[in-house]
Order: C-alpha cells, then sequence, then structure tokens
C-alpha cells in the first residue's frame, strides 16, 4: 500500500482542475484528525449486513476473490434470529480469519407493540422499551459471548451502559466490545462524547454528517468511528465515495462501512429473503472493492490499520461505582 506519510493524498480530479485554473484551496492541516487505532493505522473496513453463516461464506469468498480486507463483519437481525449453531459457525468462520463479528442485541422497538415508532415523529425509533426489552438483550449478550461473540451491536443508551456495566462486572468478558446502531448515531460532539462514556467502542454516526461536523466530534472524543461510504436506502442511501480519503483524514480513527444503496431491507432476515441476502451481500463487498482501489488512486490507502485488530484503545468512561 501507499504511504500516506510519505506524501499528501491527491483529491479527485485535482491535476485536470488545477490545468484548468480551478484548483480548490489546499486542506487545512487544523482539519487533520489527531487520533489513530491502537497499534496503528486510521482506518479499518466493516461489511455490514451479514445476516447469517450462508451470506457470511458468500462474503469472505468474495472477499478472497476481490483482495477486500476485512477487519469486521456485522449482523443487523439480532442475536435472537440465530440458532446456537449458527452463531457457533459464524464465529468459527470469523475467528479463522481473526475478522471481528459483531452481532445486534434486541428487542428493538421498531419491533415491538408500540405504535409511536409508526407515527410521523418515529416516537422512540428502535430504543428498548421497557425493562423487559432491556433485559432481552442482555439476555443475547449473555447468550452471545457465552458462544464466543466478542463484539455487540446496540440502539438504545441504557442497553449501551447496562452492557458496560456488565462488562465491568465480568458478567461478559471484559474485553467484549460494544458498538452503537447508526440508527441512534450522534450528530453533534457533545453526544458522541456521552457515547464514549457510556461504553461505547465504536459510534456508528448517520451518513449524512458534513466533514466539519466530523472535525467537531474529533476534537473532543478519540473513539472509534463507523461510517457507511454507502448508505442503506433506510439510512438515506448515501453515497460518499469520492469522500473517502478526506472522510478518513477528518474522522480517524474510522470504519469504513461498505453498505448497499438501493436495495430492499432485510431486517429481520429469514429464507424468505435468502436469494435477495446473498445478492446484496456479494454486492457489498464489491463496492468495498471499488472505495478501497479509489484510495488507491489517490495516493491515499496507507495507514490502514493491521487485520486482526478490534479494541479500540484507551477511551473516558462515567464511573460504574454509583
Amino acid at each position: 500500500m501507499t504511504d500516506a506519510s510519505a506524501t499528501a493524498a491527491r483529491r479527485p480530479g485535482e491535476p485536470a482542475l488545477a490545468a484548468l485554473g480551478l484548483s480548490a484551496p489546499d486542506p487545512d492541516p487544523a482539519d487533520t484528525s489527531a487520533h489513530s487505532f491502537p497499534g496503528g493505522g486510521r482506518w479499518r473496513t466493516e461489511i455490514p449486513s451479514c445476516e447469517g453463516p450462508e451470506a457470511l461464506a458468500v462474503v469472505l469468498k468474495e472477499a478472497s476473490r476481490l483482495d477486500v480486507p476485512i477487519h469486521r463483519i456485522s449482523q443487523g437481525s439480532g442475536v435472537w434470529m440465530l440458532s446456537d449453531a449458527e452463531i457457533t459457525e459464524m464465529v468459527e468462520s470469523t475467528g479463522e480469519r481473526d475478522i471481528e463479528l459483531c452481532l445486534f442485541t434486541g428487542p428493538r422497538g421498531t419491533w415491538d407493540i408500540g405504535g409511536s415508532t409508526r407515527t410521523d415523529s418515529r416516537g422512540a425509533g428502535l430504543r428498548a422499551r421497557g425493562h423487559d426489552a432491556v433485559a432481552g438483550c442482555v439476555e443475547d449478550a449473555v447468550r452471545a459471548t457465552e458462544l464466543g461473540v466478542k463484539c455487540l451491536l446496540v440502539a438504545d443508551e441504557g442497553v449501551l451502559w447496562t452492557l458496560h456495566r456488565a462488562r465491568v462486572a465480568g458478567i461478559i468478558p471484559a474485553d467484549t466490545t460494544l458498538k452503537v446502531s447508526a440508527l441512534i448515531g450522534p450528530v453533534n460532539p457533545a453526544a458522541y462524547a456521552v457515547y464514549e462514556r457510556l461504553g461505547a467502542d465504536s459510534v456508528n454516526v448517520p451518513s449524512d454528517l458534513t466533514l466539519d461536523h466530523l472535525t467537531e466530534i474529533r476534537r473532543v472524543s478519540g473513539a472509534p468511528m463507523d461510517m457507511y461510504i454507502e448508505a442503506p436506502d433506510d439510512l438515506g442511501g448515501y453515497v460518499r465515495m469520492y469522500e473517502v480519503a478526506e472522510l478518513i483524514r477528518r474522522g480517524a480513527p474510522l470504519y469504513l462501512k461498505f453498505g448497499l444503496s438501493k436495495s430492499p431491507g432485510i431486517y429481520p432476515y429469514g429464507h424468505h429473503l435468502r436469494e435477495l441476502t446473498l445478492a446484496t451481500a456479494k454486492e457489498r463487498v464489491r463496492r468495498g472493492r471499488l472505495a478501497l482501489d479509489l484510495l488507491a488512486r489517490h495516493g491515499a490507502d496507507g495507514d490502514m490499520a493491521p487485520l486482526g485488530s478490534r479494541l479500540p484503545g484507551e477511551l473516558q468512561r462515567f464511573e460504574t461505582s454509583s
């Protein structure tokens, strides 16, 4: 890979535009994130919406064919939608390749009997409604970690804090990482810092944040950030591939998530969605290859974190004793 520290990355279209007298202002060094992943590197990769062992096998085969490096694979339907045998198979397959597997905890407000999420205001969204919903998320967390899952995806601040406390108390393994869903992602630096202190090890921000928003966040928090380079339609359908080098410069340490626009939702997954799920899983890997090729053409493909790295480094936390 190109050593990004040796030469500045070329911006899209820069030589041609400069020849036409349309050069853009030089990037402000003050906007560059001062943070990186522990062990080195400023970006990692993630393939989302990998809903079971069969989809995982498709992703791994396509990643090998296209030479797409993968740090993390995540699933969106939830722990409760997988059998013990399916979880074990996914843990073993990712473990053989030193890839982090992240499964979603449930239940969620958008799937239960509450009607407020179907109103124009969208109510409480995916958050866990009531004690029993929190308990269900904890049940999923305990079950998944006992089967070897090391990363849990959460969509509720209370669940996040509860699982962080469970981690500190030894109820789930201390090296379990907690990832905040894009569906409750923070949109300002103060909120981002709160999620970090509640126990988040990586925080998925909405893909419509501006570059300046990322710089604002990085001035208050070094917690790893997750961002869809291409977002699914239910998250806006944004395609920000040509910004990927600048997203890394501003947002590092950053997980590049390769989603897919113009595709139907697949949560909660079942066999009735098999063909769609396998086809979209394969295409997400291809989208990743396209983004990585673009980084290489711009001389910005250096500083990838080592494959197999998963921990977030030292982060700020609220006290759990009180």
